[in-house]
């Protein structure tokens, strides 16, 4: 069984509710159902329930695969909102709330404050920026965390290193030019998305044009004080670099340039970069001439797990992403 065949059969050992704010969409619809209907969550359409059920029906779907989050139902509302501000974390006040649940998107993340989902899964319709700015009102951030950023899995045909032949990859999608504080708490951040989702110790490779002080510059620099912070803030964890991305994920190449012990150096699994530019070019080189299947991006950082679905993403990939996004909340639930 691969690794990608061991996160599916986890998903059914312990089917998440999963809340969709987009749920009228006709491709987020379809991978809700199928997702529900193969038994890997349960899902929950956010929105007016019979109009919803009248979509389905019409789409072809059986109904009754569905759970429905009734916008129009007070006491549901009522119930949400007073699980929400119950929790001693919470900013937001009963009105102020309210008002924010007019929105679909922030209704199906009251939800999941308020232990009622474990997931929400949006992005076909709302913007990255619309996602990211209702999880921090809504879910806010990881204690001791201070970045969202994103993380990918990357199943390259050929590809013998990493994880059983996959590699994490981040940030390619969020942190446009992150500082070394930011640059550690995006590691720290994929070190622990890795060890939930995929069950394994995380080797972590931050990645430059240098390795180990052969080059030299700003961008140098900011590479090699985010893992002094990282390694600082998170021992425990095998975070190592500056590495040119030759020597992190290849044996061969690690034992010509990296002349000390590293659990990291030529085995990496996950890999940072150091910026947007670098993270964005590089997972489109691998996806176009690695021919890599890529999941992706998972948002990291939220008090829980908040996706971020890419709007062209075809109904298969979306499907990959929300079973990948219910094993994430499993892992925190259990």
């Amino acid at each position: 069984m691969g690794m990608l065949d061991s996160i599916y059969e986890k998903a059914k050992e312990h089917p998440v509710r999963v809340a969709f704010p987009e749920a009228a969409n006709e491709k987020m619809m379809q991978a809700a159902y199928e997702c529900a209907r193969d038994g890997y969550i349960v899902s929950v359409l956010v929105g007016p329930a019979a109009e919803l059920r009248a979509l389905a029906a019409e789409r072809g779907y059986d109904a009754d695969v569905f759970e429905y989050a009734d916008t129009a139902d007070e006491a549901l509302q009522a119930e949400i909102i007073e699980k929400f501000v119950a929790r001693p974390d919470t900013r937001l006040k009963e009105k102020a709330l309210a008002r924010r649940m007019q929105d679909p998107l922030y209704y199906a993340m009251a939800m999941q404050k308020a232990g009622l989902v474990g997931v929400t899964f949006a992005g076909i319709e709302n913007t990255t920026g619309d996602v990211l700015l209702a999880g921090q009102m809504m879910i806010g951030l990881k204690p001791d965390i201070s970045t969202v950023s994103s993380i990918g899995i990357s199943e390259i045909p050929g590809f013998e290193g990493g994880e059983g032949g996959l590699i994490a990859i981040g940030d390619s999608a969020v942190c446009t030019n992150p500082n070394a504080e930011q640059l550690a708490d995006i590691a720290i951040s994929a070190c622990e998305t890795v060890r939930t989702l995929l069950g394994c110790e995380p080797r972590c490779a931050m990645v430059s044009y240098s390795t180990l002080g052969s080059g030299q510059g700003e961008l140098v620099d900011k590479v090699v004080e985010a893992v002094r912070i990282a390694n600082e803030k998170r021992p425990d964890l095998a975070i190592d670099g500056e590495f040119q991305f030759d020597a992190a994920i290849s044996p061969e190449v690690a034992a010509k340039k990296v002349k000390r012990e590293s659990k990291v150096a030529g085995k990496a699994n996950v890999v940072i970069w150091p910026d947007l530019n670098v993270g964005n070019v590089a997972v489109k080189i691998i996806q176009q001439f690695g021919h890599a299947d890529s999941y992706g991006p998972m948002l990291q950082g939220f008090d829980g797990i908040v996706c971020d679905c890419s709007r062209g993403a075809p109904v298969s990939e979306i499907k990959g992403n929300i079973i990948i996004s219910a094993v994430r909340a499993a892992a925190l639930e259990g």
